[in-house]
């Protein structure tokens, strides 16, 4: 029986997995701990996401909450939190496939 991938046997295909698979571990766990930051509205609202994406901290310029306007700072807090949650998710992909070699493995990103 001939092996896999050039000659490659079913136990060195089952060691590189584990390693990859060790490797995607610890790259999610440092993930975690890496922030990503963004503003909008020109610096009045701004976020801090983990690599997860959970916002960690949010800050927003007293200047920009008016009482008569409450849906602006919606609007505003609203983009900025899908805007960290979308860097987020770019950046762990992007630490993620270093490891995947550009594959696409799902369930493990």
């Amino acid at each position: 029986m001939k092996g896999f991938g050039g000659g490659m046997n079913m136990q060195q295909l089952m060691k590189q997995a584990q390693q990859m698979q060790e490797k995607m571990a610890k790259v999610q766990e440092e993930i975690e701990h890496e922030t990503v930051e963004v503003s909008v509205g020109g610096g009045v609202v701004s976020v801090v996401a983990n690599g997860k994406g959970k916002v960690i901290s949010m800050s927003i310029s007293p200047d920009i909450i008016d009482p008569e306007d409450p849906e602006m700072l919606q609007d505003l807090v609203i983009s900025a939190v899908n805007e960290a949650q979308d860097k987020a998710a770019a950046h762990t992909q992007e630490q993620m496939s270093k490891v995947t070699g550009g594959m696409n493995l799902p369930g493990f990103m």
